[in-house]
């Protein structure tokens, strides 16, 4: 049986590694061929699947959808929305579901963000490929759509992405990425010209550590493939299909900053991330630093650092610790609390002594002194 366990091990290494060498190669020809500066402009519209309930970030989540939720001060969408707009793209349509008219109320038309934003509303959530069918009813273009997960910060190239979408003439390019463990994802092997030989379920043994990235380019006609008003998974249902019919699927892989904001542990990490530096966005144009803080009060007796942002209205007591955390509007942090890697939410208060490790707090929740909030933790809203 080990050695059977060993065996499996080194083909999947192998398998990796040499997806890994030929996608590289691959990508760096293409772009020797075709700079993605000829591919700017050539796609102006998108898709921003942004109706998730975000389960996952409960508490976080039952007042505002998740995506905007805030990424050191600035909605996940208006991260994604700048970053869209810096690659041309000047029209989006947001397929929106859980808590819809927080988008528009947030947004508008667009026009302060410089972009056109339509909202299509799902009276009923109807899954990835279910959205994208309901917000292609509201597209004006017949190329390409670049179409974005509401959940993901990546610092990858659209431009590049569509350099390779053109040159394989693609019917679907998907952004990959490659992780340590894959098991919790599930995998998407290429073969030597990137084409994607499979999207396969989460299992023990993945036969690569490359995922699913969460950013698309489709075809109109792909799109305008998809069922209307049916429940479908674009990765269960749409890209097997695809598969089946023509295999014109191909994979673009990038080791550009990658998160998923599935957890509060990743948007306290990736709010940090922005802080630090480490991660980039149009969105946010402040020189990396060791927190940031906005018109709040934070007694000089109060350490504020890792990466921790703290918002309007919110008072830090001297003696306080904040490390790697987010804390919002109105929250209240008395003397001697010591918090880390946590998002607390709007009108906590913390009383005196508390000791908060990777939990999340949901807005208006009192933290009694002297408690322990363990990792993993999460304290229901008021």
């Amino acid at each position: 049986m080990s050695k059977n366990k060993n065996k499996i091990a080194l083909n999947k290494n192998e398998i990796t590694k040499s997806e890994k060498d030929k996608a590289e190669q691959i990508q760096k020809k293409d772009s020797s061929i075709h700079p993605s500066s000829r591919y700017h402009l050539m796609v102006r519209e998108a898709i921003l699947l942004v109706g998730g309930l975000g389960t996952r970030l409960r508490p976080l989540t039952d007042h505002s959808p998740k995506p905007l939720l805030p990424l050191a001060g600035i909605p996940c969408t208006t991260h994604q929305l700048l970053k869209a707009r810096a690659a041309g793209i000047t029209r989006v349509v947001l397929a929106t579901s859980y808590l819809a008219q927080t988008f528009e109320s947030t947004y508008g038309d667009g026009t302060a963000l410089g972009m056109e934003l339509i909202y299509a509303v799902e009276e009923k959530p109807l899954g990835t490929g279910g959205a994208i069918a309901n917000a292609g009813k509201y597209l004006e273009s017949e190329s390409s759509i670049f179409i974005f997960n509401g959940d993901v910060i990546s610092g990858h190239s659209l431009e590049n992405q569509l350099a390779l979408h053109m040159e394989k003439r693609a019917s679907v390019t998907l952004h990959l990425t490659e992780v340590a463990d894959a098991r919790a994802y599930g995998c998407v092997p290429i073969d030597s010209e990137n084409r994607v030989e499979a999207f396969l379920e989460k299992m023990e043994n993945p036969v690569s550590n490359l995922i699913n990235a969460g950013c698309y380019l489709f075809n109109r006609d792909v799109i305008d493939s998809i069922p209307i008003d049916q429940v479908i998974s674009v990765e269960r249902d749409v890209f097997p299909e695809l598969l089946k019919k023509e295999g014109n699927v191909f994979g673009f892989l990038s080791q550009d900053y990658w998160m998923d904001l599935g957890t509060p542990e990743a948007f306290t990490q990736t709010s940090a991330d922005f802080v630090l530096g480490r991660a980039k966005s149009p969105a946010y144009v402040h020189p990396p630093a060791v927190n940031r803080i906005e018109s709040a009060l934070v007694n000089p007796k109060a350490i504020v650092e890792d990466g921790s942002y703290v918002a309007p209205n919110v008072s830090v007591q001297g003696g306080a610790r904040v490390l790697s955390s987010v804390l919002l509007e109105g929250s209240v942090v008395e003397t001697a609390v010591s918090i880390s890697k946590s998002f607390i939410g709007r009108g906590v208060r913390i009383g005196r002594g508390a000791q908060i490790v990777g939990a999340a707090i949901g807005d208006g929740a009192i933290i009694e002194p002297n408690a322990v909030i363990l990792p993993g933790t999460r304290i229901a809203s008021a």
